[in-house]
């Protein structure tokens, strides 16, 4: 997703609904039927793809532990992937 900085606005609806701009849409990567997370930070309000923020959440959550099992290279977490996929396969 490519880093772009603009401004756009929408009017809310009666009910608090508001669409998406489609160039904010394009630039989040949400497409019909996508979730997306609301993050208040005093007045200000931030609109990300739902999916984006739990993944970004999910290796926050994650860092350092690939270190302490030994997984130190990304063909470390490679063969571990196969070897899952062997064992999954197997069952």
């Amino acid at each position: 997703m490519a880093e772009s900085i603009f401004v756009n606005d929408a009017r809310v609806m009666s009910k608090g609904q508001v669409t998406i701009p489609k160039n904010v849409r394009t630039a989040l990567g949400i497409e019909t039927g996508d979730r997306v997370t609301f993050i208040v930070d005093g007045a200000n309000v931030r609109v990300v793809n739902s999916a984006v923020y739990a993944m970004m959440r999910f290796q926050e959550q994650m860092k350092g532990q690939a270190k302490q099992v030994g997984m130190l290279t990304e063909e470390d977490v490679a063969a571990w992937i196969t070897q899952s996929r062997r064992e999954e396969s197997d069952e």
